[in-house]
């Protein structure tokens, strides 16, 4: 089991992977035994998410005989105010011809990655099967419309009918199923996030119907649902065939005589004793930000964010923290060497109020104090005040981290020759910080600069050249000041980008960039869509650098 923290701010994804299948990392949670009231034993993990403000807490159980691996989840608002959430658990299960993902409703909302999202019919939205995931040309999302009075669950299934299914109570209401598709794309993104040989799809259960949406939770509210992962054997006959209501109501049939959907609901509600229980041993504590909010209710003389079945101890407290502590007991952030790592950023409201009136009052105004104060400025819609804080911990201190944060503002407000400037500056500050040294290159390239790219990365750290993405700018700039050359002898060669996002295609726009300035080049011709055609069939793209997510990418 795997979970980390969602792309979405303030959201979750627990990931369960199937024959070796986890493509994503690992994040540090709290662990903890608990035991049911007929002993069975509990594995708890559980968290504080630090910019939304809430507790989450997965309660996994297997009950002695049974075949099925329960998950109790439950997130908690502990605020005055409403606040949006987001939850997706996703299961990786193995792709192959015969995997046909059955899950109960006729429509679908579509997503391409080459444009909207369209509500389509299921299974055939387009003259193609797309249940079977090896039918779709590009990568796709398929974010299923559940009825509300239907039961929810989805299952991949083999030509033996066999696979892996979930299901769950009512709350939990999305079902999603993601392909990469069958395009070169595709195919490289499956190695890239998995091994060779191994490809895989993604069946996904939300607690909104898409991944596009978040759902409110009102102040002081609780939700909480039941999970159920377990084994589903259906007649292979009807399973695949072309009668979909048939191979759903199989499916159905099977999962309701093997785990009733009353049975799961009674067991939500018998499972909060368990869920109210303090843990027995804390087997493995995640980070020290429940902790610290804990000190920090407790000082202002707020109510728990949760009870006794989420122990956030005081071991759990560490560097990130001490700063926060140090504000909590002594009044005021210590100052620290403007060359170290800062330590964990906070945005939340409360702890924006205590620093304020700590530096109007005179204590801790230093330069530290004036960087937290710009990031929870910003992070609350003051763009003015936040570069003011910025600007005034320059003023007591230059940083890096400072001027990197003026250089994101002014990027953000689409003034690229102030950014790269700022980036700049900070680089020179910290010139073995890896992160600051991608993000200043790129400012660079975007600002018309290429010609400073090569003269910074002559004098980087060797530890900080070998970033994969850094190699990808130092083509880029090769390539804008004319030599390709360079460029093509650079994306040629072993390079691998593991910050790659998904839908991102640089390294296969900068390798026909290239082809098609070389072509025009030499055959004193322009660049225009004739060319670009004939390049992409005379130059084919290596396939590392493949990553191109849609069929009709992979065709043009």
């Amino acid at each position: 089991l795997a979970v980390r923290n969602a792309w979405f701010s303030g959201g979750v994804e627990w990931n369960v992977g199937v024959r070796g299948h986890t493509p994503f990392t690992c994040s540090p949670l709290f662990a903890a035994r608990v035991e049911a009231d007929d002993g069975t034993p509990i594995l708890r993990l559980y968290e504080w998410e630090r910019i939304r403000g809430v507790p989450y807490q997965m309660d996994f159980s297997l009950p002695s005989g049974s075949p099925w691996l329960l998950v109790r989840i439950r997130l908690i608002n502990p605020h005055t105010y409403e606040i949006p959430n987001y939850w997706w658990s996703n299961i990786a299960v193995p792709e192959s011809p015969d995997v046909r993902v059955v899950v109960p409703t006729d429509f679908a909302f579509s997503h391409g990655y080459r444009g909207g999202i369209r509500r389509a019919s299921i299974p055939v939205p387009d003259e193609v099967d797309v249940t079977y995931a090896t039918n779709n040309p590009g990568a796709a999302d398929y974010f299923f419309d559940i009825p509300d009075h239907q039961r929810r669950w989805i299952t991949a299934l083999d030509e033996h009918g066999c696979g892996l299914i979930q299901t769950s109570t009512l709350a939990q209401r999305g079902r999603k199923l993601f392909v990469w598709g069958m395009s070169p794309g595709g195919r490289r993104w499956q190695e890239f996030l998995s091994v060779p040989g191994h490809p895989y799809i993604e069946i996904q259960a939300g607690v909104a119907r898409t991944q596009y949406e978040c759902f409110p939770m009102e102040p002081d509210e609780e939700i909480a649902w039941m999970e159920a992962y377990g084994f589903m054997q259906a007649d292979a006959r009807l399973v695949h065939s072309e009668d979909w209501h048939a191979a759903r109501s199989e499916v159905e049939g099977r999962l309701e005589a093997g785990l009733p959907a009353a049975w799961l609901e009674e067991e939500l509600e018998r499972s909060r004793s368990y869920a109210e229980r303090p843990p027995q041993e804390i087997m493995h504590r995640g980070s020290g930000w429940g902790a610290l909010e804990c000190r920090r209710r407790e000082k202002a003389g707020e109510p728990p964010f949760a009870s006794d079945a989420l122990a956030f101890d005081e071991a759990s407290l560490g560097e990130d923290q001490a700063p926060w502590l140090a504000l909590l007991s002594e009044g005021q952030l210590l100052i620290q060497d403007p060359t170290q790592l800062c330590g964990g950023w906070m945005v939340q409201e409360e702890w924006r109020e205590i620093l304020e009136a700590a530096v109007k009052e005179g204590r801790g105004d230093h330069w530290l104090s004036w960087l937290h104060l710009g990031v929870m400025r910003y992070h609350a819609g003051d763009d003015e005040a936040a570069r003011a804080a910025w600007e005034t911990s320059i003023e007591h201190q230059p940083s890096s981290w400072a001027l990197r944060n003026m250089a994101v503002q002014a990027s953000h407000r689409g003034d690229s020759p102030e950014a790269a400037e700022l980036w700049l500056q900070a680089y020179r500050l910290a010139p073995g910080l890896t992160p600051l040294a991608v993000e200043c290159t790129k400012a660079l390239l975007d600002a018309g600069r290429a010609e400073e790219v090569d003269t910074l990365l002559q004098t980087a750290p060797a530890e900080v050249l070998a970033h994969g993405r850094l190699r990808v700018y130092q083509a880029q700039a090769a390539y804008e000041l004319g030599d390709f050359d360079k460029a093509e002898a650079i994306l040629k060669g072993s390079i691998e980008l593991a910050d790659l996002r998904e839908g991102e295609v640089l390294l296969s726009d900068l390798w026909y960039a290239i082809q098609e300035q070389r072509v025009a080049a030499a055959e004193g011709l322009g660049v225009d869509e004739e060319l670009k055609k004939r390049v992409r069939k005379e130059y084919p793209l290596p396939e590392h650098l493949d990553f191109r997510m849609s069929a009709q990418s992979n065709t043009k």
